[in-house]
């Protein structure tokens, strides 16, 4: 289905019918692979909280023994804990024999607000800034591709707890594998 610069089509996938768009564009339009990754301190950070969650049984946990496990260095570790502690998604218990725990149970802890803690806005593309106007094929390519892919993005994200990520919850729904 063709609108002017604006090329509609559908592709099936295996959960839904998706609805795509090509912007063309008589001037020069580039074509860019948007690459979305997830950094180093929000892939750090949950697996931080899944070993917490994993090691639940101890009343706190080093941090050194989370590196160790994880294979992670303990100072970066320490910085990852302290924006985890101040968001209440873990506590530190001082002393010679401290660590931290879970400040939450793990299915009260959102994958999505973790990640929004350690990375910001999960945004494919930033929105618009108000009061400056868009061109009608980024307004196409905004409102019919990016701000899907935004909401898909945070449905999935929102969507997923620890506990599911531990298995802490029923093991049929859990992507952990059991023995």
């Amino acid at each position: 289905m063709r609108f002017g610069d604006i090329e509609l089509f559908y592709h099936r996938d295996v959960e839904n019918l998706s609805l795509y768009a090509v912007c063309n564009s008589l001037t020069n339009l580039k074509r860019k692979w948007l690459k979305m990754k997830i950094s180093t301190r929000g892939r750090y950070g949950v697996r931080l909280l899944i070993d917490l969650a994993e090691h639940m049984d101890e009343p706190h946990i080093p941090l050194a023994s989370v590196a160790e496990r994880q294979g992670i260095s303990v100072r970066y570790l320490e910085q990852v804990a302290v924006i985890l502690k101040r968001a209440h998604f873990i506590r530190s218990i001082k002393g010679a024999s401290g660590g931290y725990t879970l400040a939450r149970k793990p299915e009260d802890i959102v994958i999505g607000g973790v990640l929004r803690t350690l990375e910001g806005d999960m945004f494919v593309v930033d929105p618009p800034i108000p009061g400056v106007s868009e061109t009608k094929i980024q307004q196409c390519i905004r409102t019919v591709v990016f701000d899907k892919l935004n909401a898909r993005i945070a449905e999935v994200i929102d969507r997923e707890t620890l506990a599911a990520l531990v298995g802490t919850i029923d093991p049929e729904e859990s992507y952990m594998y059991f023995i």
